[in-house]
């Protein structure tokens, strides 16, 4: 398996286990009754499924072996809503540096098409990011304010899976 493909696997099983953590948040904000950003973070975790299955079929298209490897397992429990989407950042951020360096690794080893199929992620990662970082700041600006926090839980909860793509 040459390099790309095996770095490209290893993408596969971080969006996977991005996938579960969004998951274990939105687990979290539900026992916590903030609804809207449980069903928030619940679409995040499909979203992340879904990239991992974009870079599932490239692989096989590609006439690549895919390897799954064992998840692990996620933080359930936060000291608030604040630190939830902290580490949904937190995660973004991490995805935004694995990606960059995938497209590099494609870039060394002349894998064109990888990098053609990278840029869509790289594009999405901006906007991962963007989102994540805009929700933490507006629950810094509202700290435990309790109408605030309702507000900012219904506006979650109106995102829908097709606003999502």
């Amino acid at each position: 398996m040459t390099k790309v493909q095996e770095a490209i696997n290893d993408q596969i099983n971080a969006e996977l286990s991005s996938s579960y953590s969004y998951l274990a948040m939105s687990a979290f904000c539900e026992a916590q009754n903030f609804r809207g950003c449980a069903k928030w973070l619940r679409i995040q975790s499909q979203e992340e499924y879904a990239h991992a299955m974009k870079l599932y079929d490239f692989l096989l298209a590609r006439n690549g072996a895919v390897t799954l490897n064992a998840i692990q397992k996620p933080a359930g429990k936060y000291r608030s809503l604040t630190e939830v989407f902290e580490a949904s950042l937190a995660q973004e951020q991490s995805v935004s540096k694995q990606i960059d360096a995938l497209y590099e690794l494609a870039f060394k080893e002349k894998a064109f098409a990888a990098m053609v199929e990278l840029q869509w992620f790289l594009t999405e990662q901006v906007e991962e990011e963007k989102s994540a970082r805009d929700i933490v700041a507006r629950l810094h600006l509202v700290k435990s304010d309790p109408a605030a926090l309702l507000d900012l839980d219904r506006e979650l909860g109106a995102r829908s899976v097709e606003s999502a793509k």
